[in-house]
């Protein structure tokens, strides 16, 4: 049981920086482009939409809204390109060099999230 699970966690790895490597190529639509930074950036941020605290609610965005958003993501992207970035992230992933962008990433998310709300919220309190 627990060589499937790693064997899974492998896979999700592998999907996961296919992702980011979908994101660096220009015949994918931006639309799907900006799906995968949101969904990638929910996934892995430390900050969750709903807290784990709440019964059942609290693990619905892990176990549902990150699963469905990452093949949603995937459905988005040219069946073409994503065999492509596929194949280049299972080399990369059996030569063991990953990246090492994540945290990267993420805090650069929040903070951009944060500062667009910081300016949505400075229009509306000008204009009121």
């Amino acid at each position: 049981m627990i060589k499937r699970w790693k064997v899974r966690v492998r896979q999700l790895k592998t999907e996961t920086y296919a992702l980011y490597l979908a994101l660096r190529e220009p015949r994918v639509p931006w639309y799907a482009k900006a799906l995968i930074v949101l969904v990638v950036a929910h996934t892995f941020s430390p900050i969750d939409l709903i807290p784990d605290v709440i019964p059942v609610l609290g693990y619905l965005d892990d176990l549902v809204i990150a699963p469905l958003g990452i093949a949603l993501a995937i459905r988005m992207i040219p069946p073409d390109v994503l065999a492509e970035c596929r194949r280049q992230a299972q080399v990369s992933m059996e030569r063991d060099q990953p990246p090492r962008w994540g945290a990267a990433v993420i805090v650069a998310t929040w903070l951009l999230s944060a500062a667009l709300l910081i300016a949505l919220l400075r229009r509306v309190i000008a204009h009121s």
